[in-house]
């Protein structure tokens, strides 16, 4: 029983990091360099000395690395934050990266979304059936 709880804590202190983590980006960091952002996950490692920090943000290269720089200022801060709000013995240290996973799940939704529009123009997609589809 002890394992399993060991195994779940640092899955509860991710979630707990990031609902507070999301809070304190919205209401206490006005940094301009941060744009319209959005926490994906945190993973803690299982000695919870280290937390990694996904995330997304709208626009382009240039706003994204903004948006990383404006992260690297305010790391301190929210870190002491979260050691005030989270009653832990010992503050995980805060790594941010940009979640390119979401990125790389839109571009397999736009490849999938125009397979199938050429499939149902009749491109040189289409399936081959010899079957009408009924319009």
């Amino acid at each position: 029983m002890e394992l399993i709880l060991s195994s779940e804590r640092p899955a509860r202190v991710g979630d707990q990091i990031r609902a507070e983590l999301g809070e304190l980006l919205a209401r206490e960091v006005h940094d301009p360099g941060i744009g319209f952002l959005t926490l994906t996950r945190v993973t803690v490692t299982a000695d919870l000395q280290q937390a990694r920090v996904y995330y997304t943000t709208l626009g382009d290269d240039k706003a994204r690395r903004d948006t990383a720089r404006a992260l690297g200022r305010a790391t301190p801060f929210l870190r002491r934050q979260i050691g005030r709000r989270l009653r832990l013995r010992r503050v995980p240290e805060l790594t941010f990266f940009f979640d390119e996973s979401i990125e790389g799940a839109d571009r397999i939704e736009r490849i999938l979304r125009d397979l199938s529009s050429e499939r149902a123009e009749g491109g040189p997609e289409a399936d081959g059936t010899g079957h009408d589809d009924e319009k």
